[in-house]
């Protein structure tokens, strides 16, 4: 037990620890994403109401967010650990800085990793927080014709305040009674200032998983002559382009379309 507490208190140890929080976390933002899509559904907020309900009172999913807020905060903490550390054991600078072929992105990850904790606690309090903890998100009933598909829409208010979700069927009529995150999505969206901050962190997050996804498999050991440059391929295309280009045009569509 010493020797592993002792692997895991070491540099090495603790750069383990950032690739295996940080793979876990890029396993989450592939389904955030995936989850956030419904935004773009023209359902007046059906879809993305359903998945928010799914994804708050399904067991399995509960926890594994709560994993997931683990993995946050063990990912940031042992980053500002590693900082400190390096910096400790260099105090002071070099007097001729030498050209290095680190990019960019590596030499600032603290930075980048700083501006998306930053935009997450933001993030989270105003969506996760004010879903599942106040009453500033309301309700909309989504009554379904399911022979015909034709949806009418209405808010709804309940008669229990420790209501959170129902669904029925009456008369072919399927009755879908869930938190409206939609509207609040749609209202944050609305706010210049918010969107400007989006695409800030969503351009944080490209550069921050252009170095970190590849970096995390080099620090595993996981290289190989052969498939190390389809780790680099995917980290470059998907995870640093597609994935924060996805998440920036919800804000901007919003903004600038609906």
């Amino acid at each position: 037990m010493s020797e592993i507490k002792q692997t895991f208190n070491s540099s090495l140890g603790k750069k383990l620890i950032m690739a295996l929080t940080g793979l876990f976390l890029c396993t989450f933002i592939i389904v955030h994403l995936g989850g956030n899509l419904f935004l773009f559904k023209n359902d007046q907020g059906y879809g993305f109401n359903v998945y928010a309900n799914f994804l708050t009172h399904f067991p399995p999913i509960e926890v594994v967010a709560y994993l997931l807020y683990l993995a946050i905060l063990v990912h940031a903490l042992y980053a500002l650990i590693l900082t400190i550390n390096n910096r400790k054991s260099r105090p002071v600078a070099y007097a001729a800085q030498t050209k290095s072929p680190a990019s960019w992105s590596s030499k600032n990850m603290g930075l980048l990793g700083s501006i998306l904790f930053l935009f997450l606690v933001i993030h989270m309090g105003d969506f996760w927080y004010k879903y599942k903890f106040t009453d500033t998100v309301g309700f909309k009933e989504y009554r379904t014709n399911v022979l015909t598909n034709e949806r009418i829409v209405n808010d709804f208010k309940p008669a229990d305040p420790t209501f959170e979700h129902s669904s029925t069927t009456e008369n072919d009529v399927e009755i879908v009674r869930v938190k409206d995150l939609h509207t609040k999505v749609a209202s944050s969206f609305s706010q210049l200032w918010y969107v400007i901050v989006y695409v800030i962190a969503m351009g944080a997050l490209s550069f921050h998983l252009l170095h970190g996804f590849q970096s995390a498999f080099q620090t595993l050991g996981w290289t190989h002559r052969k498939y190390t440059p389809i780790v680099k391929f995917i980290g470059k295309w998907f995870f640093a382009i597609i994935i924060p280009l996805g998440f920036a045009l919800m804000p901007i569509v919003y903004y600038f379309f609906k």
